[in-house]
């Protein structure tokens, strides 16, 4: 005879709205467990084109399209925290906006299984250098699109929109578009 299996957490359809997925995890929506994160909107203007470039780069778990983002770090301002990780995450640096340009939210699944609803404040950085030897080299895919297929590729919705309607912020004198 088969001993009953424990009943598991639900688990969230990540295909899902935000709000859905709370919905299956409502302990998570009243818990004031909201987390903080930093995202780098890293953009570059196209070379013989019209127009931006942004820089989308896949997760090292799942391989869906994101931007870079992290987890606050002691000592660093938000800003610069969005900085390191675009440097980390995708081999990137340049000017940093210190204000965000928008934020968005998603749910943060960690190796353990447990689930965290997650709030990124995203930064705009326009790249000026692209290297080697950054930390997670070879472990995401990197590609530079236009922002629709930006959003087109990422799966949370409040990031399509800033992706979409994105405008850079702060223009450097000079610089024609």
């Amino acid at each position: 005879m088969k001993t009953p299996k424990k009943p598991s957490k639900p688990q969230p359809d990540k295909s899902e709205p935000l709000l859905r997925q709370l919905a299956a995890v409502p302990t998570k929506l009243f818990s004031g467990a909201f987390r903080q994160q930093y995202g780098a909107l890293c953009f570059r203007y196209a070379e013989g084109e019209v127009g931006l470039q942004i820089l989308v780069i896949t997760s090292r778990e799942s391989g869906r399209w994101i931007i870079p983002k992290g987890w606050p770090i002691k000592g660093k301002k938000p800003f610069e925290a969005a900085a390191v990780e675009a440097w980390e995450e995708a081999g990137v640096r340049g000017s940093v906006r210190k204000k965000p340009v928008g934020r968005y939210t998603y749910l943060k699944e960690f190796d353990d299984g447990d689930i965290a609803p997650c709030i990124v404040d995203v930064f705009q950085v326009e790249v000026t250098e692209v290297g080697d030897g950054f930390k997670e080299q070879g472990q995401r895919i990197l590609q530079w699109v236009d922002p629709d297929e930006a959003a087109r590729r990422v799966r949370e919705v409040e990031l399509k929109t800033l992706l979409v309607e994105f405008k850079v912020r702060g223009r450097k004198k000079g610089r024609s578009s």
